[in-house]
């Protein structure tokens, strides 16, 4: 059999990096079968030959218009039965992508398990018809389901290595508890488990990708990422993505990682290298990396066609190391397996895989009632928004009179004390990463740049409380693995405007991950967010809104407080909560005069979806939020003391979900209706409410639906240009008055 592809000097200057273990693989495949039983091996055949006789019957169903979509694993079984055969199934964590059939057959996935998902059948147990085929997923088997966004996965599977071994040092996080998410998790962990994350040689273009191997070098994560390189990203040559077209040429001065560069269609070769691997990582000694160099036979998906882009002289060069019939000639050459035996497995196989598809294409499709394709898209165990969690703020000998900053920090420290498995990070939260300036007094430490984590990681300690690099899509990410696992995230996004390297994990990732698993994953997270401007001097890249993105987000719940006494009660409802919650908090009103009020108690909480009537009034109803509730309030008392208008403003308080009663009610009773909030106009968040009191209360309206929000640019730094972009409360004030002479 083939050996490592790496050569001489390339494994002395791994073996000479500092921090580095070598796991080059030197031995041919003869002697690395020392170690395995003749049973084991011809196993290891059966495996992959059912890999691939499953590949090419979803490639039967797809020409038969059976299924719509396939894309194959072949060429890539032997390196991944190598990691299901010698990783554990239920008691390791498998973060997969989509060539990894042999790994999920390997760890005892059924073969009609994953022809049910190319059917799209009700009875699918990886999404219920709502994924792709070969996005694999199993609860038992602890392979957790993927999206189609390359990379993504690399740092869940840190957070999931990270949660893993918070459990193991605080088993009391892992219980359940009655009242919140925690009553319907189901943590489990070991003391060495280890994380298995794959992703193709293309997909190591992705930023995330490296954020991911940084944090697991940094913590020493026990995380072995695989790389399954065979030469090709669709059509895209590895020369073309990745500089010097060898990956592990890039990676090998990452400190304490175990590497191994490898001949991916050797399973023996791969068997060494997963047990190296792992023993490395359950030994604690840090992360390991495996670049399994593979074939490709067919085409990237049965949609693309490789005789387009590769000449038939580089395909029949693969087809000679197809690692299916290189395994099959070893094993009757070494005399483990004859021609009747393996004909035998081969049909036995074939048969397998054929009865499954029967049994698959009498599967039920799923539902079409909207109620059956709503489910899951939010958890249906916990429901924010009952109005039995309306908790009156607690009277306390403490009077004093607490902003917003106050208030949040307050609740983030009852809500620790409260929940042991409350971990918080993000860009400069922590006191101080370098704890030992802590316990000498040297510093009174940082906690977010507008303090609001203040003296956090002092009481709670720095395995609770801690930095991230500067990486949004590596917050995100790793909230996400931590919190399919059972921990609750609360992270924070320094600035609204720089959440955009987080989309993928912000869209695709955090509030998909429930509905597109039919329920049986989740991650209860929440992302702490600040944003908005007027600030003197903000400019484009610390003053912008955005929320109507987010609340276009199914399963996101985003809650926006105007006060200091709401942020502190849906915070506690946001923590609590058994969804994602982005919790956007305005700059402006941190510190703000406006909303200021006591410490309403450890136990306040506010539902979501509930607005709040911040003035009555019979002439309009403004409805709005944010910074722009004091802004309407002055604004209101202006057109009162002036004109007489009686200005009824709600603050909606939460924009997914809203409080669509209460507008109702409002609207019915005052006839006229102006929505302002401070992002652009156009495409903002007030156009739904707007078309929606159009469609449904058009026979109560006496005038235009009208819309106060900023220009459609972005905020400059100087702040009498400032002033004109972002809606005043002059400006606020002029279309009251214009609105009632309607």
């Amino acid at each position: 059999m083939a050996r490592s592809t790496v050569s001489t000097s390339e494994r002395n200057r791994a073996k000479s990096s500092p921090g580095h273990a070598t796991g080059v693989l030197q031995e041919a495949a003869p002697e690395s079968a020392r170690g395995l039983a003749p049973e084991r091996l011809i196993e290891i055949y059966r495996l992959m030959y059912l890999s691939r006789r499953t590949d090419d019957r979803e490639i039967v169903l797809k020409n038969q218009q059976k299924i719509f979509f396939q894309i194959s694993g072949a060429g890539h079984e032997a390196l991944l039965v190598a990691a299901g055969l010698v990783l554990k199934p239920g008691y390791d964590w498998f973060f997969p992508y989509y060539r990894d059939r042999a790994l999920c057959l390997a760890l005892g996935v059924s073969v009609e398990d994953l022809l049910l998902q190319g059917i799209g059948a009700a009875a699918d147990p990886a999404s219920g018809g709502r994924q792709m085929p070969s996005h694999w997923s199993s609860p038992a088997h602890h392979v957790v389901s993927p999206s189609s966004a390359t990379a993504t996965q690399c740092l869940h599977g840190v957070g999931c290595a990270e949660a893993g071994r918070y459990f193991a040092r605080h088993p009391e996080a892992a219980e359940n508890h009655e009242g919140d998410y925690r009553e319907w998790r189901n943590v489990e962990f070991q003391g060495d488990e280890v994380v298995y994350v794959s992703i193709g040689e293309g997909s190591t273009s992705q930023g995330e990708f490296w954020e991911a191997l940084n944090t697991a070098s940094n913590e020493k994560l026990p995380v072995i990422f695989v790389v399954e390189d065979n030469g090709y990203a669709i059509s895209v040559p590895v020369e073309v993505n990745t500089p010097g077209g060898n990956i592990s040429r890039l990676v090998q001065n990452f400190p304490n990682f175990f590497f191994a560069e490898i001949d991916g269609t050797d399973p023996l070769v791969s068997w060494q290298a997963f047990e190296d691997a792992a023993a490395h990582c359950r030994a604690g000694k840090g992360p390991a990396f495996i670049h399994g160099h593979v074939i490709r036979p067919y085409s990237h998906s049965h949609s693309d066609n490789d005789r387009l882009y590769r000449p038939e002289k580089e395909r029949n060069e693969d087809a000679l190391r197809d690692p299916l019939s290189k395994f099959q000639m070893y094993l009757l050459r070494e005399g483990i397996l004859d021609a009747e035996s393996s004909t035998r497995i081969e049909k036995q196989v074939d048969e397998e895989v054929r009865q499954a598809a029967e049994r698959a294409l009498r599967s039920p499709l799923p539902s079409t009632d909207k109620a059956a394709i709503l489910k899951h898209v939010y958890s249906e165990h916990y429901d924010p928004t009952d109005s039995a969690l309306e908790t009156p703020p607690a009277r306390t000998a403490d009077t004093h009179e607490r902003t917003m900053a106050d208030l949040i920090n307050a609740c983030l420290r009852d809500e620790m004390r409260r929940d042991p498995s409350i971990v918080i990070f993000g860009e400069d939260v922590a006191d101080c990463s370098r704890e030992e300036y802590l316990e000498q007094g040297l510093v009174k430490g940082k906690g977010g740049v507008f303090k609001l984590t203040h003296g956090l990681q002092i009481e709670f300690g720095g395995d609770r409380v801690f930095n991230s690099p500067l990486a949004e899509a590596n917050i995100v990410g790793r909230a996400v693995g931590m919190a399919l696992r059972g921990l609750k995230p609360v992270v924070e996004i320094q600035f609204f405007d720089y959440i955009w390297p987080a989309m993928h994990q912000l869209r695709n990732e955090l509030p998909l991950l429930r509905w597109r698993s039919n329920g049986t994953w989740d991650c209860p997270a929440v992302v702490r967010v600040a944003i908005g401007g007027y600030l003197t001097g903000g400019s484009v890249y610390h003053s912008q809104n955005g929320e109507s993105i987010f609340t276009h987000t199914p399963g996101m719940h985003v809650v926006y407080p105007s006060n200091a006494l709401d942020a502190n009660g849906l915070l506690r409802t946001a923590i609590r909560c058994d969804d994602p919650v982005m919790f956007l908090e305005h700059k402006r009103l941190y510190r703000e005069t406006y909303g200021r009020v006591p410490y309403p108690g450890p136990n306040y909480m506010i539902p979501f979806g509930k607005a709040a009537k911040v003035r009555e009034g019979s002439d309009l109803t403004l409805i709005t939020y944010g910074a722009l509730v004091p802004r309407a309030l002055q604004a209101a008392q202006k057109a009162q003391r002036e004109h007489g208008i009686q200005t009824e403003i709600l603050d909606l308080r939460t924009l997914s979900p809203y409080d669509w009663e209460t507008i109702a009610e409002s609207v019915r009773k005052t006839n006229r209706v102006i929505i302002a909030h401070e992002d652009m106009l156009s495409w903002g968040y007030g156009a739904e409410i707007a078309a929606r009191i159009a469609d449904e209360l058009f026979e109560d309206l006496d005038a235009p639906v009208k819309r106060i929000a900023s220009m459609d640019t972005f905020v400059a730094y100087a702040p009498i240009v400032e002033d004109v972009i972002l809606p005043q409360p002059e400006d606020i004030y002029r279309g009251i008055v214009e609105l009632k002479k309607f």
